[in-house]
């Protein structure tokens, strides 16, 4: 049996907060991925069930091989609907925050969603959560927030109730923060919650597919240039790191998404326990998006904050930097050297 994540006051507050609103609104972070709309979706299914009916509002245009999602049609993009989604959270009576830890993963949506008047709550699996909320479901040891999304609806009684609407969304946001399952998913309960989502019919092997294999023949081509041409490998104090700018960007027609699961690829090679991704924003001059990912106990997330302006997990963080990419490279030359004695 699962344990519990929240007290029996919390479950009670979560229930009569969500039947005393009238206008409810999903919120997730900038560059949504995986789990930021698995557990979106999979929350809004749950609220429907409990006859609500949410807005769910992504910050910008989140990756195309993750558009066949159930329900991704019914998202507002805030970076296209302003001018709505400010009027819907002036009135908004509730705002659940949904894998983000504060509101400045929100990017420009941050001051919308603070001067809103609406109660808001949290659920989210990254370290400092930092929303003034009324109620927090934060737990960073777990692998997603999909995976805090099916743990609230299973201690809630309402997991008979959903279908696979809210199995799909979830088990592909578990699967997509965890790589697959190939890290932050030890945990024997993670098998039982799966072993749950599929009493629901969905096919786990299609998620994958639809995740992994559903890449553009550019993308494929882009994989081999990087691999082949850009990556450099400190074999000494076994880090990589490699670069993608705007003109790779564009020789290779890059869509968003194209570049997801490309950081993992080296530390395919033995004995590698650090890998680096700097891309170039595509639109704005001197932005470079930053993804770590590491093995065993390297520290990711203590590196994306000395370095990166970021921060994440232990084995997976995010961040960027304003520079150019000549100065982000040196930037992590500086990081690995910084890191050397962790890294042999």
């Amino acid at each position: 049996m699962l344990e519990k994540i929240m007290t029996e006051g919390e479950c009670s507050q979560l229930r009569s907060l969500i039947n005393n609103a009238e206008t409810i609104v999903l919120c997730c972070h900038v560059n949504a991925d995986g789990d930021a709309l698995g557990s979106m979706l999979g929350w809004a299914e749950l609220l429907r069930t409990m006859g609500k009916e949410p807005l769910m509002v992504a910050p910008d245009q989140y990756p195309d091989y993750l558009q066949w999602l159930p329900n991704t049609e019914k998202i507002v993009r805030y970076d296209k609907r302003k001018d709505f989604v400010d009027t819907v959270l002036k009135i908004a009576d509730l705002v659940f925050c949904l894998d983000f830890n504060t509101l400045s993963r929100t990017d420009a949506m941050a001051e919308a969603i603070e001067q809103s008047p609406a109660r808001k709550i949290l659920v989210d699996h990254h370290l400092d959560p930092g929303v003034n909320a009324v109620l927090t479901v934060s737990h960073p040891e777990m692998s997603s927030t999909s995976e805090l999304v099916f743990r609230i609806v299973w201690q809630m009684g309402m997991f008979e109730q959903m279908g696979k609407h809210f199995a799909v969304p979830v088990y592909c946001g578990m699967m997509t923060d965890t790589g697959g399952f190939t890290y932050n998913s030890s945990s024997s309960d993670i098998y039982f919650i799966i072993s749950q989502l599929l009493t629901k019919h969905i096919d786990k092997d299609k998620i994958y597919r639809n995740v992994y294999h559903n890449y553009s023949e550019h993308r494929i081509r882009m994989v081999g240039y990087v691999l082949c041409h850009k990556l450099v490998v400190d074999e000494k104090r076994h880090a990589a790191f490699y670069t993608l700018t705007r003109e790779d960007l564009k020789r290779f027609h890059f869509i968003k998404g194209d570049a997801e699961g490309l950081v993992n690829m080296p530390l395919q090679i033995k004995g590698l326990k650090l890998s680096i991704s700097l891309r170039e924003d595509t639109e704005r001059d001197r932005l470079i998006w930053v993804s770590l990912r590491s093995v065993d106990d390297f520290p990711c997330n203590k590196m994306a904050e000395l370095f990166f302006n970021g921060g994440g997990h232990l084995n997976a963080s995010g961040g960027k930097l304003q520079c150019t990419m000549d100065e982000a490279v040196e930037v992590v030359k500086r990081a690995i050297l910084h890191f050397e004695d962790t890294l042999k």
